[in-house]
C-alpha cells in the first residue's frame, strides 16, 4: 500500500499511519527490486510445484507434491512446499466428511468379520476388500463394484452395470482372479453384508474356488473403511461427488473410470498408506524384495 501511495502522500507519514517501521518499508522495496538466493530459488519451486499440482488436475495436497519433488531430485521439505503452495493459491479438491452407513438386515448367509480391520497384509493376494456405489449419469443410475487388494490398494478386478444384482459383484471377481496369480485357498475376501454378497450366486462362487468370506459388522462402515475411501476418493477426483453438477454419459462413465482406476490410480496416484507410492511401484518393490531375500538366503 505504501508502495501504490508513495507518489500521492511521504513515505514518512505513510509509515507513521500504518505503523510500519520505515527501515522495513525500505528493506521490502529492495527485496522486490533485488530478490536474494533464497526468494529465487522459492519461485522455481513454485513453478515445479504448479506443474506436479495441474499434471495430477488438482488431485494432489501437499505431502504427494512433496514426493514428486523429492523422486525428481529436489530435496526440500513439505512444510516448504505447503507454504509454496499457500502463497500460490494451489489448494486440492477436498473429499466430504465421511458418514458412516446405516445397519441393514441380517441375513444366514452373512459372514464372521474374519479380517477384523486387519488392512495390512504382508503379501499380496491374501486379502481383498470388496464395495459398491452408485453414480448418477444422464440414463440414470450406475453401479460400480470393485475388488481392492488390500497389500497395495490396487483395483484388480471392476466393473460397471446398470442394475445391482449379484452378478455385478461376481463378474467383477471373476476378472480379478484371472488377473491374479492366486492360490484361493489362501484368499480372505472382506464386503458388508449387503443383498449382492450374501446371495446365492456369489457365496456358491466363493465355495467353488475355496475362498474364505468376511463381512463388516452389522451397520460399521469403519470395517470396510478401505472401499469407502477408494469411493470417495474415485468420485472427488473425476468430480462425481454430491458436491458436484458434472453428469456424464454411461459410455463417458465407462470410458473416464478405465482411465482412472487402470491408467491413473493403479499405476502413478500416490498413497499414502503404502509409503506414497502407487500400488503397481508398491508391488514391484515387494516382488522385487523376495526375490532378493530368497537369492541371499
Amino acid at each position: 500500500m505504501i508502495h501504490q501511495l508513495q507518489d500521492r502522500f511521504p513515505i514518512a507519514w505513510l509509515v507513521k499511519r500504518l505503523n510500519v517501521a520505515r527501515s522495513g518499508y525500505y528493506a521490502w522495496l529492495q527485496r522486490q527490486t533485488n530478490p536474494g538466493p533464497r526468494a529465487t530459488e522459492d519461485d522455481e519451486i513454485a513453478g515445479a510445484i504448479e506443474v506436479v499440482f495441474h499434471a495430477h488436475r488438482r488431485r494432489y495436497g501437499s505431502p504427494r507434491i512433496h514426493q514428486e519433488l523429492r523422486e525428481a531430485g529436489r530435496h526440500i521439505g513439505r512444510k516448504r512446499v505447503e507454504r509454496l503452495m499457500r502463497r500460490e493459491g494451489l489448494m486440492a479438491r477436498t473429499r466430504r466428511r465421511f458418514r458412516p452407513c446405516s445397519a441393514k438386515a441380517g441375513n444366514d448367509a452373512v459372514a464372521e468379520n474374519v479380517l477384523d480391520r486387519q488392512f495390512q497384509p504382508s503379501e499380496p493376494n491374501r486379502c481383498w476388500a470388496g464395495d459398491i456405489t452408485y453414480i448418477r449419469t444422464t440414463e440414470g443410475w450406475r453401479y460400480l463394484a470393485v475388488w481392492i487388494d488390500l497389500f497395495s490398494r490396487r483395483v484388480v478386478g471392476w466393473k460397471l452395470g446398470s442394475t445391482l444384482q449379484a452378478s455385478l459383484v461376481t463378474e467383477a471377481l471373476e476378472r480379478a482372479l484371472g488377473q491374479r496369480r492366486v492360490k484361493p485357498e489362501q484368499l480372505l475376501i472382506h464386503t458388508d453384508r449387503g443383498s449382492q454378497y450374501t446371495a446365492a450366486d456369489y457365496q456358491k462362487m466363493l465355495r467353488a474356488n475355496k475362498i474364505t468370506c468376511s463381512m463388516s459388522g452389522k451397520g460399521n462402515c469403519w470395517d470396510n473403511a478401505v472401499s469407502e475411501s477408494f469411493f470417495s476418493t474415485f468420485k472427488l477426483e473425476l468430480q462425481l461427488d454430491e458436491n458436484s453438477d458434472r453428469l456424464l454419459t454411461p459410455w463417458e462413465l465407462q470410458r473416464e473410470s478405465a482411465f482412472w482406476i487402470e491408467g491413473y490410480y493403479n499405476r502413478e496416484r500416490r498413497h499414502s498408506s503404502i509409503e506414497y507410492l502407487s500400488p503397481i511401484v508398491y508391488e514391484a518393490r515387494a516382488r522385487r524384495a523376495r526375490i532378493m531375500s530368497t537369492m541371499v538366503a
